[in-house]
């Protein structure tokens, strides 16, 4: 599976930003997509996941609220939705693909990038103060 993220930009602070993740190649229906992001200097953190079937989501605890993850099957895509946006948002934001499906679901296994198998390259998010 690749793949591929998009829709990072410059955005003031309190206005909202939706990037895109999209699969090509083989993604079972069982897979869970996560999204990470990094900011300079920091370790990479978990934002949230969905379940490719069922649309189940799961968000850390700093995301909820500001942050939603969709997803589009026919068309293999995998949406985050920033609302609110701060200077603490600006980072680079990953799309990851967890092949082992559902497993620990809402764990910490969910929120470990260790967990995830596939992984995109990554769209940068600039938001100015």
């Amino acid at each position: 599976v690749q793949l591929q993220a998009s829709g990072g930009g410059l955005v003031q602070a309190g206005g909202s930003l939706r990037l895109s993740c999209a699969a090509f190649g083989r993604a079972d229906s069982h897979y869970v997509m996560g999204w990470f992001r990094q900011a300079p200097g920091k370790e990479r953190e978990f934002v949230g996941a969905i379940q490719w079937s069922g649309g189940r989501t799961f968000y850390a605890d700093s995301m909820k609220g500001r942050f939603t993850i969709s997803r589009d099957n026919g068309k293999n895509t995998v949406y985050l939705q920033m609302n609110n946006l701060n200077a603490e948002d600006t980072a680079v934001y990953y799309c990851a693909a967890d092949s082992a499906g559902t497993v620990g679901w809402g764990t910490i296994l969910t929120k470990s990038q260790y967990q995830y198998t596939y992984w995109g390259q990554g769209t940068l998010v600039t938001v100015s103060s």
